[in-house]
Formats: C-alpha cells, sequence, structure tokens
C-alpha cells in the first residue's frame, strides 16, 4: 500500500519581532528601571557636591586645608560609578547594548586624541551628544564614562583627574538623551545648542575639581575657605575667565561645527541600527505545530 502526499506542514517555530511604526520615536537601548534611577540620581547627586564643595567648606573644614581632598573624592566617584553600571547590566543592558556601547566608545577612544584638547578642540563630545539623543539617557550616561575611561587608557590620560572626567561626560551623555523631541528641521539646531552648553558646563566643572589647590594665585582668583558662597563663586568666575575661557569656548565651537557637520549622517547611521536591533521589542515564539495533511492532499491506494 502506497500513500502519495504531494507536501505536509512542517512544525512551526518561527521568532517573530514587532517591526514597531514606521517612524520609530526614540529607542531607550538602557531601560532605567527605579534601582538604576535611583542609584543614577545617587551618583549624580554625589558627583556633584565633589564638584560644588569648595562653595560650602568652612574655615575649619579639613576640606578646604587639606590637598587631599580631590584624591578622596576621586576614589570615591568611581565606586559610586560602578554601582550605576551594576544597576543597569542587571536588567537593562542587554548583548545588543553592550555591542552598540562598545563600538561607540571605542569610537571615541579614538576619535578624541585628535584634538587632544589643543586650544579646546575636542573631537569625542558630539559623539556622546548624538549617542544619548538616539539610545536615550541611561545609554548616554554609560557611553559618556566608558568613553573617557577607554580614551584615558588610550591617551595615558589615567590620573585623579579621570573620575572626574567621566562624570562629567557622563552628565552629556545623559542631558542628550534627556532632550524634548522636536520637528526634525529644528533637531540639528537642538543639539548644535546643546553640545554649546555642555562644553562650557564641562569645562566649567573641571575647573571646580582643582581650582582650590591651584598655586601662585592670589587677590580675586584664590579660593579663601570659610568665605560666603558667592563670594566664592565671584572668585571662581574671574578664575575660570582668566585661565580656561578660550579652551572651553573652543570646545563648544568644536560640538557646534561637529554635530552641523556631521549630524545628519550619524543620526541617521545610528537610528538605523537601532531599529535593526530592535533594543525595545520583545520577541515572541509560535507553539509548535503537529505535523498533518495540507488542505487538498490526496490519498491514493494501490496494491
Amino acid at each position: 500500500m502506497t500513500i502519495q502526499t504531494p507536501g505536509s506542514a512542517r512544525p512551526s517555530h518561527e521568532h517573530h519581532v514587532p517591526s514597531g511604526p514606521a517612524h520609530p520615536g526614540r529607542r531607550s537601548a538602557v531601560a532605567l528601571r527605579p534601582r538604576s534611577t535611583a542609584a543614577l540620581a545617587l551618583v549624580s547627586v554625589a558627583g556633584l557636591l565633589a564638584f560644588l564643595w569648595p562653595l560650602f567648606a568652612s574655615a575649619d573644614s579639613r576640606l578646604g586645608q587639606n590637598a587631599d581632598a580631590p584624591l578622596v573624592f576621586a576614589l570615591l566617584l568611581p565606586l559610586l560609578l560602578a554601582v550605576v553600571l551594576f544597576e543597569i547590566s542587571e536588567g537593562g543592558l542587554d548583548v545588543k547594548a553592550v555591542a552598540m556601547l562598545g563600538v561607540l566608545s571605542a569610537v571615541g577612544a579614538a576619535l578624541r586624541p585628535l584634538g587632544a584638547g589643543t586650544a579646546g578642540l575636542e573631537t569625542v563630545f558630539f559623539l556622546l551628544v548624538l549617542g544619548g539623543r538616539v539610545f536615550g539617557p541611561g545609554f548616554g550616561f554609560v557611553l559618556g564614562s566608558t568613553t573617557l575611561f577607554a580614551s584615558a587608557l588610550v591617551t595615558g590620560g589615567v590620573g585623579p583627574w579621570l573620575p572626574y572626567q567621566m562624570v562629567g561626560a557622563a552628565w552629556v551623555g545623559l542631558g542628550a538623551g534627556l532632550l524634548p523631541r522636536v520637528p526634525p528641521r529644528w533637531e540639528l539646531a537642538l543639539l548644535a545648542a546643546y553640545g554649546a552648553v555642555a562644553g562650557l558646563l564641562y569645562g566649567l566643572a573641571l575647573n571646580f575639581s582643582f581650582w582650590p589647590f591651584a598655586t601662585g594665585l592670589g587677590g580675586d582668583l584664590s579660593f579663601v575657605a570659610g568665605a560666603p558662597a558667592w563670594d566664592n563663586l565671584h572668585r571662581f568666575a574671574v578664575f575660570s575667565l582668566a585661565t580656561s575661557a578660550w579652551w572651553d569656548l573652543g570646545r563648544a565651537i568644536t560640538n557646534v561645527v561637529l554635530i552641523l557637520v556631521t549630524g545628519r549622517a550619524v543620526l541617521g547611521t545610528l537610528r538605523r541600527a537601532s531599529r535593526r536591533a530592535a533594543f525595545d521589542a520583545e520577541g515572541t515564539f509560535d507553539a509548535p505545530v503537529a505535523p498533518g495533511p495540507e488542505p487538498g492532499t490526496r490519498h491514493t491506494l494501490s496494491g
């Protein structure tokens, strides 16, 4: 007896990933859950204290008289950053996000030596702005810290200043991810304006990390422990204008130029990669289907 079956159904084990809308909004590559958000807020508050403590140090405070204070904060900040990275990786950092983070961190580490900070020409911050814009605030925060760390290893720039640079760059990426949505024709203008402001604020933050212990200063440039916060803030402003204003302005201009020139192409590339990676999509699996005859199958008996 022979059974002739032209075809039969095969078991289906297809994996479906939602394609999403034709014009998706921002895809968050790193999900910020309540615990990771709290850890990120904690390290941001600690970072603000590490930068701004000169404004609140009393005359008899050890912070105002001991040059080891920046070293204490330099040891504390990496520990807090590690806590944030651990909390984010617990549930919001998958393999695709890690791969994208590694690629962008490597690109940023390779770009930074091209400017080397000469006259404020920093060629890495525009990538943090564009990456944070596309992949969200959590990814931008991690990208900023890992990029500065990787570039320090490449250029030999590891020192007590590195944790301050990592926190400052992490804030740049975080802020880019928190920017509001705007019509496409205004997006580059928004990002360029943010890049300029972020470049200036980054320079001011780094100045705060060493200003109290800068030597050879006098008069209106020096930090005075125990002085009113407004007086020390005025001294700091004079110090920044006299020592680093042109460098900070150069960083801001570099960010604006690079974002306007490369922004459209880089944003398009990153968004295509985000759509293909489908960071915010959840895969579903169809239940296996038992094999059986297809409709219209003819069975004949012979013999």
